[in-house]
């Protein structure tokens, strides 16, 4: 039998909490219940859940500066929920490392269907042993393993940033429509979201930069359509050429 996952929820109306725990247990899930920041960072550094869930009105300090503080160390899933967030608010959250985005009130259908996604996500795409290197400027990709790295050094991901970066890969040198990232990355439902894909490339961008040539490109916007990844080469996994 499989370990029961565990879904931290960050919630402090008492009625909401009592809905989400319900629901969750009900799918399976084991919910941790938090209705505070500190709380939350207390129970996250305890139980490690395998899936966030955060109001970002909390009593006791700020939503968003509690997911920036669990992204510092973990990669697991973090969702939002919130009945006031704005577009502003949508952008500091996914900018300060949330994975995705619900407005109160939401169904719990769709709810469970946003959790099932964001922990398929976290599994990751399977690569055969013979998934190609990609080398990006002074970045090398390697799908099989899920690592990415510069001189060796290991470059930290989280699965959607990953994900993303394998969708580029699949076709190197190529544009990739806003509307077939998002459709890989977070799935039909998210068509028009683009700004998802201005969050995590910038992201990935930033982590890519290499300060010693700052002026190294590694993924090309195509300006209204999409983005191409800037492979100058691809391996195979003995090192040769594909």
């Amino acid at each position: 039998m499989s370990e029961q996952r565990t879904i931290l929820v960050v919630e402090d109306d008492p009625t909401i909490q009592r809905i989400l725990s319900l629901a969750l247990a009900t799918e399976g899930f084991q919910p941790l219940l938090s209705t505070g920041v500190a709380e939350a960072q207390q129970l996250a550094r305890e139980h490690t859940p395998d899936l966030y869930l955060i109001d970002i009105g909390l009593p006791d300090g700020d939503g968003i500066s509690l997911i920036r503080e669990l992204r510092s160390w973990t990669r697991k899933p973090i969702i939002v929920l919130t009945g006031e967030l704005n577009e502003t608010d949508k952008v500091a959250a996914l900018d300060a490392g949330a994975d995705d985005y619900l407005t109160k009130p939401f169904g719990i259908e769709e709810l469970k269907a946003r959790i099932r996604v964001a922990l398929r996500r976290l599994a990751g795409p399977r690569h055969s042993a013979s998934a190609p290197l990609i080398q990006v400027g002074s970045i090398l990709v390697d799908l099989a393993s899920r690592r990415v790295s510069r001189g060796g050094k290991e470059i930290q991901l989280t699965p959607i940033e990953f994900r993303l970066l394998a969708v580029l890969c699949s076709q190197p040198g190529r544009l990739i429509t806003h509307e077939a990232l998002l459709d890989a990355v977070w799935g039909p439902s998210y068509h028009g979201e683009t700004h998802y894909l201005h969050i995590y490339v910038r992201r990935l961008r930033s982590k890519f930069r290499d300060h010693e040539d700052s002026r190294e490109q590694h993924i090309e916007t195509i300006a209204r359509l999409g983005y191409r990844l800037l492979a100058s080469e691809v391996k195979s996994t003995d090192g040769k050429e594909a």
